[in-house]
C-alpha cells in the first residue's frame, strides 16, 4: 500500500470563502477512483513538542500501490484541483509512505 498524506499552508490573505472552496476541493478531489481510503481536515488540537499545528490543512489517501499513485497524480481530478487551488497555499509538503 501507498500512503499519500499531503499538508497545506494556505496564505494569510485567503478569508472563510476561500478556505471553504478549498475544503470543498479537497472533498473533490477525494473521489478519484483510485483512492482506497481518503480523510482530510484542519490540525487537531493537539499540543506536545512533536507535533506541528502549524498547517491549514492536511489529507491522506491509500492507493493500492505506487502506480495508482502516479496514475493518480496525472490524472484530471488532480490537475483540475491543481489549476482551481494551487493559488491559495503558500507551502505543501508530502510525505509518502510504502508499507509492507
Amino acid at each position: 500500500m501507498h500512503i499519500h498524506n499531503v499538508y497545506f499552508w494556505l496564505k494569510d490573505d485567503i478569508n472563510d470563502q476561500g478556505s471553504t472552496a478549498f475544503a470543498q476541493g479537497l472533498k473533490t478531489l477525494s473521489t478519484d477512483p483510485l483512492i482506497q481510503h481518503s480523510h482530510f481536515g484542519i490540525p487537531a488540537d493537539t499540543h506536545r513538542g512533536v507535533v506541528d499545528n502549524s498547517y491549514s490543512y492536511g489529507l491522506v489517501f491509500a492507493f493500492e500501490n505506487k502506480d495508482a499513485h502516479d496514475r493518480y497524480q496525472e490524472g484530471a481530478v488532480h490537475h483540475q484541483f491543481l489549476q482551481d487551488h494551487e493559488n491559495k497555499w503558500y507551502k505543501v509538503v508530502v510525505y509518502d509512505i510504502q508499507t509492507g
